[in-house]
């Protein structure tokens, strides 16, 4: 009589901590996430840590409206999306971010497509300030006024345009990601 009971007892606990969130790198990642400022919900589609050097740089979080391990189907959308990156090194510059964009968009863009957002990613590096460890930045699209980026929830700023957030999506998502197992984590494959 008390096994069945101890059993229901026991995948409750399981399926709460499941709801909970998960947990990569040492950070908590939320299971769910909202836009700020509008009704869209989000689930998370998969979490990694990016490394550079053996050192462990940032946890990545996707959310999406619904998972999907599709890498061009979530690069080819135009609904509400966001990339939290959880910073786990101690300090990285305004500097090694930017460049870090730069990089991850030259390594899957072609010079036409990159020179087209040229403005706007200059506007887009302009948001950014130093980060340190436990700091949160959020690139997230807002399918009403376009890419928001906030640093630990304040906003600083918005670019526009569905294309500008796709073209970032492809730094994790493209054919030459910033990491192999960072994107496979993040479309939950792994």
């Amino acid at each position: 009589m008390r096994l069945p009971s101890l059993f229901i007892a026991l995948c409750m606990i399981i399926t709460s901590q499941q709801l909970a969130g998960m947990e990569t790198g040492g950070v908590k990642i939320p299971d769910t996430t909202s836009l700020h400022g509008t009704d869209h919900a989000l689930v998370l589609n998969g979490a990694g840590i990016r490394k550079k050097f053996f050192m462990n740089i940032y946890a990545g979080a996707l959310y999406l409206p619904a998972k999907t391990s599709d890498a061009a189907a979530i690069i080819g959308d135009n609904g509400p999306a966001a990339v939290d990156m959880h910073i786990i090194y101690g300090k990285i510059s305004k500097e090694k971010i930017t460049d870090g964009w730069e990089d991850g968009l030259k390594a899957n863009l072609d010079q036409g497509r990159l020179d087209a957002l040229r403005p706007r990613l200059d506007r887009f590096n302009a948001l950014f300030a130093e980060v340190h460890e436990g700091d949160i930045i959020r690139i997230a699209y807002l399918p009403s006024s376009g890419t928001e980026v906030r640093i630990n929830n304040e906003q600083r700023g918005i670019v526009e345009g569905n294309d500008f957030f796709r073209a970032l999506l492809e730094i994790w998502l493209g054919s030459s990601p910033v990491s192999k197992s960072l994107k496979a984590e993040m479309l939950g494959l792994d």
